[in-house]
């Protein structure tokens, strides 16, 4: 199966070496999105709310690339650096995503890449 690379400049540009996204067949893997504004490269805020919102807006302009959109992640992982804003990021997400929801994990880490707050990758599924 041949692999494709997924690029959009409506999501932030790769920063290290890896594709925003790989397209395997129907399955589009998403890599990790953090709060950066995909024009200045810069972070929404230093606030745990926009930079949220920011990495689902990411998220989306990666799975629109992919010819997808959000509710088809079949597979969302979140990582963050205080888990007691789990709460709110189910808050924010049901701004975005409607069900079925995908299946998630939510896992609390040390630090993130650029001292991100937030990042989340995703998996979704093409198939109609």
């Amino acid at each position: 199966m041949s692999k494709t690379v997924i690029h959009t400049d409506n999501a932030p540009a790769a920063i290290g070496t890896y594709s925003q996204a790989i397209k395997c067949g129907d399955t589009v893997y998403v890599s990790g999105q953090i709060p950066l504004d995909p024009k200045t490269m810069e972070f929404v805020s230093q606030d745990i709310e926009p930079q949220i919102h920011q990495v689902f807006k990411n998220l989306s302009a990666v799975a629109v690339a992919s010819g997808g959109d959000l509710n088809q992640i079949a597979k969302l992982n979140i990582f963050l650096t205080d888990l007691s804003c789990f709460p709110l990021v189910n808050q924010i997400m049901s701004e975005y995503f409607q069900q079925p929801y995908p299946a998630r994990a939510a896992v609390g880490v040390k630090e993130l890449p650029k001292g991100a707050l937030v990042e989340m990758d995703a998996i979704l599924s093409l198939e109609h």
